[in-house]
């Protein structure tokens, strides 16, 4: 992936801005804040990241949003 790969936000995200945004960046998946755009930066393996969209698709952390 080059420097100029696009990142991506929900479609569930809040009118304000309140939501992440993720995209896929020299092997590795990157998560920053919607509304600090030049904040800081989390980097994951996709093995890391899978991991956590198979817990959040099996609810696993359902119990952080009072869901």
């Amino acid at each position: 992936m080059s420097d100029e790969a696009v990142w991506v936000k929900a479609r569930a995200s809040n009118a304000d801005g309140s939501c992440v945004e993720q995209r896929a960046h020299n092997d590795l998946i990157e998560v920053r804040d919607t509304k600090d755009r030049s904040g800081p930066v989390l980097r994951f393996t996709r093995a890391e990241f899978s991991a956590w969209l198979d817990g959040a698709r099996s609810g696993e952390f359902d119990h952080l949003v009072g869901g």
